[in-house]
């Protein structure tokens, strides 16, 4: 009898962020999500449901007349927006909130759908830091839900005319990022560094080309690391997480209008599992009438939903790991991911010994795990061997597609990574600190049924799905395998860059998954073909 392979169990070496709740009273109306379930709009719209029928709930006239109310409220919050020279007043963030249920974000305390402005994630009570030149990053916490874990961080990086006056741009894109690596780790990840300049990441370099850069940390990103019970992930899943975005979208469509963004498009991005999240997200926003949804582009980066008919291997092994994954999950896992449990504690415990003692001994791993007479690897050779071969990461585990690997890389001897390729080594161990401790296993459980080819709740309505699509992959990452996935939207207008330097033959040492945003040339490669498609859509 053939055993399945265990669930890894990786042992391995988020900050408590401060919460400003605010006082005003809100409506407690039903968010947007609850009526999204009618299939026909018009016979909610005509009256012919009476179902909603509720003093507590978006009357008719509020839900069908949207995009009238949208305005009106964004009028009223111009003013305030382009005069605030200082921090964001009371009045300021009364009307983004009110603005917020608008979108159906409901703001009464302790509903399971509430979710509220919070305030500054930032320690000191700071919400805007300046980046570069006219460059800035502003975060604000929201209350998604009724635990105090059920909290998501929203991030704009912009261009500004002054502190606090975000300038106005015409085209917007939205950032989800996938596992392991939040907002700022992923996507804002030189702020910091001491490797490359602050410029020299993606959500900064879009920013300072004149993009209004929007991105969400997901739920689990801001757990802390002395988080010891995680009922509280049980019932986060895919659906959470796009109704997250849609908050998230929301919101940041409010202040931009109230910013004078009349005009313009926003695009989706999901990197990863956040593009997994975006097709979950765009399947939702499909049941709305297109002038309520919110999205004009989807940029999903090197993820598939749906493997080919000729890749049948790779969905046989996505079945493979739904089955562990998912035997792991009835057996009260509710944390952990590809990597195991607690997958940010061993990437962090990776990027800082590589980091403080790169030529001392590992004592994350055994003696000879590279092979008999290997000994044991130096941290320095664990790190560059876990971005340039990480799917031994996955083992016993089969990997997302063959020789899948977060950077490309050079071999030694043994055909083991030994100089990264296209990513220095400095920002690598940079990037591994970076990690969040921990993730919920829903999505990655619902993931996996999904490109096993299983019925899931996230593809019947893709085919209404008709906005102008570009995906981006990596040849040494998921890349070409994820160009199925595409054909499950209704889109025409699809654009396709899969960024390689090598036979496919050679893709276990091509360009990977993470190098899209951290390697040297990432801003000729991967950036610009991507600026200019935004410009165009």
């Amino acid at each position: 009898m053939k055993h399945a392979p265990k669930y890894p169990t990786w042992q391995g070496m988020s900050e408590v962020r401060s919460t400003v709740a605010f006082t005003h009273e809100v409506p407690a109306w039903r968010t947007l999500q609850e009526l999204q379930g009618f299939d026909d709009w018009r016979e909610f719209c005509s009256g012919g449901d009476t179902s909603f029928d509720s003093p507590n709930i978006f009357s008719r006239s509020e839900v069908c007349m949207r995009p009238v109310l949208f305005l009106c409220v964004s009028l009223a919050c111009l003013s305030l927006a382009r005069t605030a020279e200082a921090a964001p007043s009371d009045d300021m963030r009364q009307a983004v909130s009110r603005a917020a249920a608008l979108q159906g974000v409901a703001l009464a305390e302790g509903a399971p759908d509430s979710a509220a402005f919070l305030g500054s994630s930032n320690l000191g009570g700071g919400e805007r830091v300046a980046l570069f030149g006219d460059v800035a990053h502003y975060r604000y916490r929201l209350r998604v839900g009724p635990s105090g874990h059920d909290v998501v961080t929203l991030h704009r990086v912009v261009r500004e005319d002054g502190a606090w006056r975000p300038a106005r741009a015409t085209r917007a894109v939205f950032m989800v990022h996938g596992d392991g690596w939040g907002f700022e780790a992923a996507f804002l990840s030189s702020v910091g560094s001491a490797y490359v300049p602050p410029e020299q990441s993606l959500a900064a370099y879009l920013a300072k080309e004149g993009v209004d850069v929007w991105g969400l940390d997901l739920r689990w990103a801001g757990v802390p690391r002395d988080t010891q019970d995680f009922r509280f992930m049980k019932h986060w899943t895919l659906e959470t997480h796009a109704a997250d975005v849609g908050v998230g979208l929301g919101v940041a469509k409010l202040l931009r209008l109230a910013g004078g963004n009349f005009l313009g498009t926003m695009h989706l991005l999901g990197w990863s599992r956040g593009a997994v999240v975006g097709y979950a997200y765009l399947n939702r926003e499909a049941r709305l009438p297109r002038g309520l949804r919110q999205v004009d582009g989807f940029i999903p980066m090197d993820m598939a939903v749906r493997f080919s008919p000729r890749d049948a291997q790779q969905q046989a092994w996505a079945c493979e790991r739904y089955e562990v994954l998912s035997n792991a999950r009835r057996e009260g896992q509710l944390e952990g991911g590809l990597l195991g449990p607690a997958p940010g504690i061993m990437l962090q415990a990776i990027g800082q010994l590589a980091a403080a003692q790169p030529a001392a001994p590992s004592p994350l791993v055994m003696e000879d795990i590279f092979g008999p007479g290997t000994g044991v690897p130096t941290n320095r050779k664990l790190a560059v061997v876990a971005a340039g071969a990480t799917s031994v990461l996955f083992a016993p585990l089969q990997p997302i597609v063959p020789a899948y690997h977060l950077m490309g890389s050079t071999p030694d001897a043994l055909g083991l990574p030994e100089q990264l390729s296209f990513t220095r080594e400095g920002y690598l161990f940079e990037f591994g600190q970076r990690t969040a401790p921990y993730q919920s296993i829903n999505e990655v459980v619902e993931t996996e049924a999904w490109a096993c080819g299983k019925s899931v709740p996230y593809d019947d309505r893709l085919r209404d799905v008709k906005v102008p699509v570009l995906y981006v992959g990596a040849a040494g990452g998921v890349g070409r395998y994820g160009e199925h996935s595409l054909t499950l939207l209704g889109s025409r207008d699809v654009t396709r860059l899969n960024v390689s330097t090598l036979p496919e033959a050679a893709r276990a040492l091509d360009f990977g998954h993470a190098d899209l945003f951290l390697a040297d040339d990432a801003r000729v490669r991967v950036w610009k073909p991507m600026l200019q498609w935004i410009r165009t859509h």
